[in-house]
C-alpha cells in the first residue's frame, strides 16, 4: 500500500501544496495544517484526528488571500489527494459518521465511485458566521472536497444551537466516515466501493 500521497495544485492565484499519510497521527500534526484561516484548521485538524489522516497544507499567494479561494483551493487539491489514495490502494471507498458535540449532530455519508456530487441538509437554522469564518464557505469546502475527489458526499445536520458545536459536529462527522472509506479491508482487497468498478476513459482528439 502506499500510504503517502501529494498533490500541488498551481494557478495564478495560489500554489497549493498538500500531503496526506494515512497511519499513525503524528502528534504535532496541528503545526502541519497551514491556512491564514484559524477555524478551518481547527475543521480540518478535526478531519485528521477522525481520520487517522496526517495532512499536510502549505500555500503561497499572488496577492489576495480571499475566503473563498483559499476554502475552495485548499478542498479541492485536498479532495484530489485522497482521490488519489482511494484510485491506487482501493480501500473499502465507503464510510458514514455520526459527529456530536454537546447539542449539536451531524452526519456524513460519502462513497468512492469517480461520481462527484455534494448534498447539503440541515434540519436547523445556524448563524451566517462562526468564529470569523462565513457558514458558507465551510459548506463550499466539504463540496470542493467532493469536486477534487470525484465521490459522493452527504451531510445532513440534525440538531444544534452554538455555532462552533455545529460545525464541529459536521466535520467530526466526516473525518470518522473518511477514515472509514479509506480502511484497508483485506477481505475487499483489489475492490471498490461500487459494483461498476475502476471506471477509466479511452479519449481521441483530432
Amino acid at each position: 500500500m502506499k500510504n503517502k500521497i501529494s498533490v500541488v495544485r498551481k494557478s495564478t492565484e495560489s500554489v497549493i501544496r498538500v500531503t496526506i499519510e494515512k497511519g499513525n497521527l503524528r502528534s504535532d500534526y496541528r503545526k502541519h495544517i497551514c491556512t491564514p484561516l484559524p477555524f478551518l484548521n481547527h475543521m480540518i485538524e478535526h478531519i485528521a484526528w477522525r481520520a487517522a489522516l496526517n495532512i499536510d497544507i502549505h500555500m503561497e499567494f499572488d496577492e489576495f488571500k480571499l475566503v473563498h479561494l483559499v476554502t475552495e483551493d485548499v478542498s479541492m487539491t485536498l479532495g484530489r489527494a485522497v482521490g488519489e489514495f482511494v484510485r491506487i490502494n482501493t480501500p473499502s471507498g465507503y464510510g458514514s459518521g455520526i459527529g456530536i458535540i454537546d447539542e449539536a449532530k451531524a452526519e456524513a455519508v460519502l462513497s468512492f465511485e469517480d461520481r462527484s456530487l455534494f448534498d447539503f441538509h440541515s434540519a436547523i437554522t445556524y448563524d451566517s458566521a462562526v468564529e470569523g469564518m462565513p457558514s458558507e464557505e465551510l459548506i463550499t469546502f466539504l463540496d470542493g472536497f467532493a469536486q477534487g475527489a470525484r465521490c459522493t458526499l452527504h451531510i445532513d445536520i440534525e440538531k444544534g444551537v452554538n455555532g462552533h458545536h455545529i460545525w464541529e459536529a459536521v466535520y467530526r462527522a466526516f473525518g470518522i466516515a473518511l477514515g472509514k472509506a479509506l480502511a484497508i479491508d483485506a477481505a475487499r482487497e483489489g475492490m471498490t466501493s461500487g459494483v461498476a468498478g475502476q471506471v477509466s476513459y479511452e479519449i481521441t482528439a483530432e
